[in-house]
């Protein structure tokens, strides 16, 4: 199995090798849809780093009397696992192939030092039936080979976050059968960002996709630390029909000697919105178009770059499968009356003549 793969090496069914998030990515950039360029670190690299370390047996015993209801237990657990695997040394066959992986990026992108987020795809996320999504660490604007190694590692410790050990052990999901792979992936470097959903989250509407978004990276939106502007758009003749522009005091941006900082948004800003309405259709025939190649609602993570113009500048970040109205059973959004019945309720109806 290899170290590295590029997102173009990838397609859904090398989720168990690159984990769902990477698996998407790939999937997505052979649909035709516009992903930032960047590879996985498979889960090989996982297995071999704590088994070369000699860790694989603590980590098993440090688990085994884990209470999931207990904060102080799961916390204990967590912190006592990512020692060690902070302790422990990446195989210098695997660092070398990250940076040379990562070398070939920069080239292909033409930087030196590229800035790129680091993002942990574990091998149960992004499932339809479960919702691991945020449980694992993510990194923006990281530069450089040692950097990006040590942001790689911190990726994988995520792994044993209290939480998701504690999602795994009440989900039924033993430790050892989730993998966990790291996603190098070219920033954008966005003026807005956010997420949006194929069908209105509110209440299952297929029709509709909703679309949150703020300016700035899209972690404020991710996060909630923001109230983001809101558009709700008809799927099939693109009009928007809801348009909810928000005061966005806060956003999420590098800065030069700083790195990744929050700061206040200048005051003009704060009430325009962050999408003009041909980025909102735009978005919306993206959503339409992931949509219809995974077969189900999706969840979808979006940028709009600083620099480039548009169309170019609309990016896909993360896309993954809608897990809340897509487990329910389907029925009519005119309550459970069939189109005949709400017919002949109508014809039947008393008439009313004005006088």
């Amino acid at each position: 199995m290899s170290y590295v793969l590029g997102f173009e090496e990838i397609t859904k069914a090398s989720l168990p090798v690159v984990g769902g998030k990477n698996a998407s990515l790939g999937e997505m950039l052979r649909a035709g849809i516009r992903v930032p360029p960047g590879f996985a670190v498979t889960t090989q690299c996982y297995l071999e780093f704590i088994t070369e370390a000699g860790i694989v047996e603590e980590i098993s015993k440090t688990l085994a009397p884990v209470n999931p209801d207990d904060v102080a237990s799961l916390e204990d657990a967590s912190n006592q696992i990512r020692k060690l695997m902070d302790r422990a040394t990446m195989p210098s066959a695997i660092a070398n192939a990250i940076r040379e992986a990562y070398a070939l990026l920069c080239k292909k992108c033409q930087s030196k030092e590229l800035p790129v987020a680091v993002r942990s795809s574990a091998t149960a996320e992004d499932l339809p039936g479960a919702s691991f999504a945020g449980q694992q660490d993510t990194f923006l604007w990281v530069r450089g080979n040692e950097e990006v190694l040590e942001k790689i590692k911190l990726c994988m410790s995520s792994l044993f976050t209290a939480r998701a050990i504690s999602y795994r052990i009440k989900k039924g999901f033993p430790h050892e059968k989730v993998l966990i792979s790291v996603g190098v992936q070219k920033i954008v470097d966005a003026k807005a960002a956010g997420v949006m959903f194929t069908l209105n989250p509110l209440n299952g509407d297929p029709s509709k996709v909703v679309i949150e978004g703020s300016w700035g990276l899209g972690e404020t939106v991710v996060s909630g630390q923001v109230n983001p502007d809101k558009f709700v758009v008809d799927k099939i003749l693109f009009e928007i029909n809801e348009r909810i522009v928000s005061p966005k005091t806060i956003e999420c941006k590098y800065e030069a000697g700083k790195g990744v900082i929050h700061c206040d948004v200048p005051r003009a800003q704060q009430n325009i919105s962050c999408l003009e309405d041909k980025e909102i259709i735009a978005l919306v025939k993206v959503a339409k178009q992931i949509e219809d190649h995974y077969g189900c609602g999706q969840d979808i993570e979006w940028a709009i770059e600083k620099d480039k113009p548009f169309p170019s500048n609309i990016f896909i970040l993360q896309s993954r499968p809608e897990t809340v109205w897509s487990q329910k059973k389907k029925e009519p959004l005119l309550g459970k009356k069939t189109a005949y019945e709400l017919l002949m309720e109508k014809a039947l109806s008393q008439v009313k003549i004005s006088s």
